[in-house]
Protein backbone atom coordinates (compact mmCIF):
# COMPACT_ATOMS: atom_id res chain seq x y z
CA UNK A 1 0.00 0.00 0.00
CA UNK A 2 1.23 3.32 -0.78
CA UNK A 3 2.68 5.91 1.41
CA UNK A 4 0.04 8.31 3.03
CA UNK A 5 1.92 12.03 2.61
CA UNK A 6 0.76 14.47 4.97
CA UNK A 7 1.43 18.53 3.29
CA UNK A 8 1.21 21.48 5.86
CA UNK A 9 2.65 24.56 5.20
CA UNK A 10 6.59 25.09 6.23
CA UNK A 11 7.87 26.38 9.62
CA UNK A 12 11.06 28.01 10.23
CA UNK A 13 11.50 24.65 12.33
CA UNK A 14 11.86 22.85 8.89
CA UNK A 15 15.19 24.69 8.09
CA UNK A 16 17.15 21.64 9.19
CA UNK A 17 15.30 19.19 7.48
CA UNK A 18 15.41 21.40 4.26
CA UNK A 19 19.05 21.52 4.14
CA UNK A 20 19.39 17.74 4.73
CA UNK A 21 16.58 17.00 1.29
CA UNK A 22 18.79 19.43 -0.51
CA UNK A 23 22.34 18.46 0.45
CA UNK A 24 20.97 15.30 -1.82
CA UNK A 25 22.99 14.30 -4.56
CA UNK A 26 19.74 14.03 -6.76
CA UNK A 27 17.73 16.71 -5.14
CA UNK A 28 20.69 19.22 -5.49
CA UNK A 29 21.82 18.07 -9.21
CA UNK A 30 18.58 18.42 -10.73
CA UNK A 31 17.65 21.60 -9.42
CA UNK A 32 19.20 24.74 -9.52
CA UNK A 33 20.78 24.93 -6.25
CA UNK A 34 24.24 25.10 -4.97
CA UNK A 35 25.26 21.38 -2.65
CA UNK A 36 25.92 21.50 0.39
CA UNK A 37 23.41 24.37 1.09
CA UNK A 38 24.03 25.28 5.03
CA UNK A 39 21.15 25.05 7.96
CA UNK A 40 22.21 29.00 8.03
CA UNK A 41 20.72 29.50 4.74
CA UNK A 42 17.67 28.09 5.22
CA UNK A 43 16.91 28.92 8.57
CA UNK A 44 17.12 32.46 7.13
CA UNK A 45 14.94 31.49 4.35
CA UNK A 46 12.46 30.51 6.29
CA UNK A 47 12.15 33.14 8.63
CA UNK A 48 12.08 35.69 5.81
CA UNK A 49 9.36 33.99 3.06
CA UNK A 50 7.25 36.95 2.47
CA UNK A 51 3.81 36.28 2.05
CA UNK A 52 3.26 35.87 -1.73
CA UNK A 53 5.75 32.88 -1.02
CA UNK A 54 4.43 29.74 -0.24
CA UNK A 55 6.06 26.81 0.79
CA UNK A 56 4.71 23.00 1.05
CA UNK A 57 6.21 20.11 2.76
CA UNK A 58 5.57 16.68 2.93
CA UNK A 59 6.24 13.92 6.00
CA UNK A 60 6.15 10.95 5.93
CA UNK A 61 4.18 8.38 8.38
CA UNK A 62 6.71 9.27 11.14
CA UNK A 63 6.61 12.93 10.89
CA UNK A 64 10.05 13.71 9.00
CA UNK A 65 9.41 16.19 6.10
CA UNK A 66 11.26 14.22 3.20
CA UNK A 67 10.00 17.07 0.58
CA UNK A 68 9.45 20.77 0.15
CA UNK A 69 7.61 22.72 -2.91
CA UNK A 70 8.01 26.44 -3.19
CA UNK A 71 5.71 28.90 -5.17
CA UNK A 72 6.03 32.68 -5.63
CA UNK A 73 2.88 34.30 -6.77
CA UNK A 74 4.75 36.56 -8.64
CA UNK A 75 4.26 40.41 -7.60
CA UNK A 76 4.79 42.54 -11.17
CA UNK A 77 1.61 44.44 -12.02
CA UNK A 78 1.15 41.91 -15.38
CA UNK A 79 2.09 38.91 -13.64
CA UNK A 80 0.12 38.66 -10.92
CA UNK A 81 -1.63 35.45 -12.37
CA UNK A 82 1.32 33.54 -12.66
CA UNK A 83 2.83 31.53 -9.84
CA UNK A 84 6.56 30.08 -10.13
CA UNK A 85 7.53 26.69 -8.72
CA UNK A 86 10.67 24.72 -7.05
CA UNK A 87 10.39 21.57 -6.06
CA UNK A 88 12.90 19.08 -3.66
CA UNK A 89 12.14 15.68 -2.51
CA UNK A 90 14.74 14.08 -0.47
CA UNK A 91 17.04 11.27 -2.01
CA UNK A 92 15.45 8.18 -0.36
CA UNK A 93 12.12 9.24 -0.70
CA UNK A 94 12.22 10.05 -4.96
CA UNK A 95 9.78 7.68 -6.83
CA UNK A 96 7.55 7.47 -3.86
CA UNK A 97 4.60 9.45 -4.41
CA UNK A 98 6.05 12.42 -2.49
CA UNK A 99 6.38 14.81 -5.66
CA UNK A 100 2.71 14.28 -6.65
CA UNK A 101 1.28 14.68 -3.10
CA UNK A 102 3.05 18.16 -3.34
CA UNK A 103 2.43 18.89 -6.74
CA UNK A 104 -1.51 18.28 -6.32
CA UNK A 105 -1.47 20.71 -2.92
CA UNK A 106 0.07 23.63 -4.90
CA UNK A 107 -2.45 22.98 -8.05
CA UNK A 108 -4.96 23.24 -5.31
CA UNK A 109 -3.58 26.37 -3.86
CA UNK A 110 -2.82 28.11 -7.22
CA UNK A 111 -6.35 26.89 -8.83
CA UNK A 112 -8.62 27.67 -5.83
CA UNK A 113 -7.17 29.61 -3.54
CA UNK A 114 -4.82 32.14 -5.01
CA UNK A 115 -6.50 32.50 -8.40
CA UNK A 116 -3.18 31.96 -10.26
CA UNK A 117 -4.07 31.03 -13.63
CA UNK A 118 -0.57 30.01 -15.00
CA UNK A 119 1.71 28.12 -13.04
CA UNK A 120 5.78 28.05 -14.33
CA UNK A 121 9.07 25.99 -13.48
CA UNK A 122 11.99 24.62 -15.34
CA UNK A 123 13.72 21.55 -15.46
CA UNK A 124 16.48 19.51 -16.66
CA UNK A 125 15.83 17.82 -20.31
CA UNK A 126 17.32 14.90 -18.48
CA UNK A 127 15.48 14.84 -15.35
CA UNK A 128 12.82 12.21 -16.98
CA UNK A 129 10.62 11.75 -13.97
CA UNK A 130 10.03 15.23 -13.22
CA UNK A 131 9.10 15.66 -16.42
CA UNK A 132 6.58 13.15 -16.17
CA UNK A 133 5.52 14.17 -13.05
CA UNK A 134 4.77 17.75 -14.27
CA UNK A 135 2.92 16.67 -17.12
CA UNK A 136 0.20 14.35 -15.75
CA UNK A 137 -0.45 17.73 -14.06
CA UNK A 138 -0.91 19.54 -17.19
CA UNK A 139 2.44 21.39 -17.72
CA UNK A 140 3.79 21.29 -21.25
CA UNK A 141 7.11 22.28 -22.84
CA UNK A 142 7.03 25.71 -23.50
CA UNK A 143 10.53 26.21 -25.16
CA UNK A 144 14.17 25.27 -23.77
CA UNK A 145 16.91 27.85 -22.70
CA UNK A 146 20.05 26.73 -24.24
CA UNK A 147 22.77 26.53 -22.12
CA UNK A 148 20.51 27.75 -19.02
CA UNK A 149 22.27 26.58 -16.33
CA UNK A 150 25.71 25.68 -15.30
CA UNK A 151 25.65 21.73 -13.58
CA UNK A 152 28.37 19.16 -12.77
CA UNK A 153 30.99 21.58 -14.75
CA UNK A 154 29.48 22.43 -18.03
CA UNK A 155 26.68 23.76 -19.35
CA UNK A 156 23.29 22.64 -19.52
CA UNK A 157 19.75 23.34 -21.05
CA UNK A 158 16.82 23.84 -19.10
CA UNK A 159 13.35 23.00 -20.15
CA UNK A 160 10.83 25.69 -19.55
CA UNK A 161 7.20 24.83 -18.80
CA UNK A 162 3.82 26.37 -18.11
CA UNK A 163 0.46 25.25 -16.88
CA UNK A 164 -2.38 27.18 -17.83
CA UNK A 165 -5.73 26.32 -15.63
CA UNK A 166 -8.32 27.13 -18.30
CA UNK A 167 -6.73 24.48 -20.71
CA UNK A 168 -6.36 21.33 -17.89
CA UNK A 169 -10.15 22.20 -16.27
CA UNK A 170 -11.92 23.62 -19.32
Amino acid sequence: MPEFFHIRRAEPSDAEAFAEIASGESAYSNTMQLPWPSVAKWRKNCEQWPDHVHVLVAENSEGKVIGNLGMEALQSPRRRHIGQLGMFVHDDWQGQGVGTALMAAAIELADNWLNLSRLELEVYPDNEAALALYRRFGFVQEGVARQGAFRAGKLTDVVKMGRLRDEVTG
